[in-house]
């Protein structure tokens, strides 16, 4: 998932952390026993069906059944990749494009497992908004962003393959991006085709959407996957493959089973206050769209859940290196790509 979306859950999530750490704290499987290994997983915003392998995997025992007690807890106010990064967390989701950008501010992560395999950012103005109906409408409106110059190249690539200048106004978002551009402050703004795209179908307010593989962005941006410290993969590999293999599991059964994972997830995230038939289709999106890969060829082994996509992953960094998004721990440009086969591993999947 892109840095800059991320970053307005961030702001949201910071908001309500305090509130929901103890009571997501209690999310993973608790059993009592001395035996298991106490284990912590950060969200990466509000519980979600990004995150729902994890729920699924605690709730159903499979974490209990490879030694592990795990606890989700909400995401802290630094991100999940720094808490990861300085071990206030043992894994946490996340995707390549951050773990490679983080890299270059001197963090030390690895993903260890890929959940989506296909982009699921949307660029979308409201219906409502009669004068934008193509990207190229774009040029010369009012972008919602939080800032980031991610965003900024994503959205100029996207006017220009359509024929515009890539020229456009900013306005930071608040608490909503739904609610910036339904106040009149913005025109256009960044979404999620598995999540606030069906908000949008279900509760309203409708929206006029467009992707980046349709308007030149190349690769995929959208990579979510667990994280851990890369020294904890040298120094300790077992408790990764416990964890790995057993999230992997969760994911499966979620993606096999969506009505069910489901409503695990609203029963195991009370506080988020999520509503069933919503959660419910969103994972149907998720698999019909084939978010997370094929899953006929999943289901018959012929595809393996979880492995890191780093060619798709590479092209889209390539890209944000030709548009100088990079930049170090001092905030500086740089003009060095990242290369993501240094920070993904497959070696942990079942």
């Amino acid at each position: 998932m892109p840095q800059f979306l991320e970053k307005i859950r961030y702001i949201i999530c910071a908001i309500i952390a305090i509130i929901l750490s103890v009571a997501l704290s209690a999310c993973g499987t608790t059993t009592g026993s001395a035996n298991l290994r106490k284990v912590t997983f950060m969200l990466s915003w509000a519980p979600d069906t990004n995150h729902i392998g994890v729920y699924v995997a605690a709730q159903k025992g499979y974490f209990a059944k490879r030694g592990l007690d795990v606890s989700i807890v909400a995401v802290s106010q630094a991100g999940a990749e720094q808490a990861v990064n300085n071990k206030n967390a043992d894994f946490a989701l996340s995707n390549l494009t951050n773990v490679a950008m983080y890299s270059l501010k001197g963090a030390h992560l690895t993903q260890v497992l890929q959940v989506q395999r296909k982009p699921s950012a949307i660029w979308c103005s409201l219906a409502s908004n009669t004068s934008i109906t193509r990207p190229k409408d774009f040029d010369n409106k009012v972008f919602a962003t939080f800032g980031a110059n991610e965003s900024d190249a994503v959205i100029r690539r996207m006017i220009q393959t359509d024929g515009g200048k890539g020229v456009f106004d900013k306005v930071t978002v608040g608490t909503s991006t739904f609610q910036t551009l339904s106040s009149g402050k913005a025109d256009f703004g960044g979404f999620y085709s598995t999540w606030e795209g069906v908000q949008a179908q279900m509760y309203g307010p409708k929206l006029n959407c467009f992707t980046e593989p349709d308007y030149g962005v190349p690769g995929n941006a959208d990579t979510i996957g667990v994280i851990t410290n890369t020294e904890t993969v040298t120094k300790d590999p077992e408790l990764v493959r416990q964890f790995t293999q057993a999230t992997q599991e969760g994911y499966k059964y979620a993606y096999a089973h969506p009505d069910d994972a489901a409503k695990i997830l609203v029963s195991a995230a009370p506080e988020a206050n999520l509503k069933i038939d919503f959660v419910k289709k969103s994972m149907h999106v998720i698999v019909d769209g084939k978010y997370w890969g094929d899953p006929e060829k999943i289901a018959s082994g012929e595809q393996k859940f979880g492995t890191n996509t780093v060619d798709e992953s590479q092209q889209y960094l390539n890209f944000l290196g030709e548009q100088h998004v990079f930049t170090d721990a001092n905030d500086k440009v740089v003009d060095t790509v990242p290369q993501v086969s240094k920070y993904a591993t497959d070696k942990f999947l079942a």
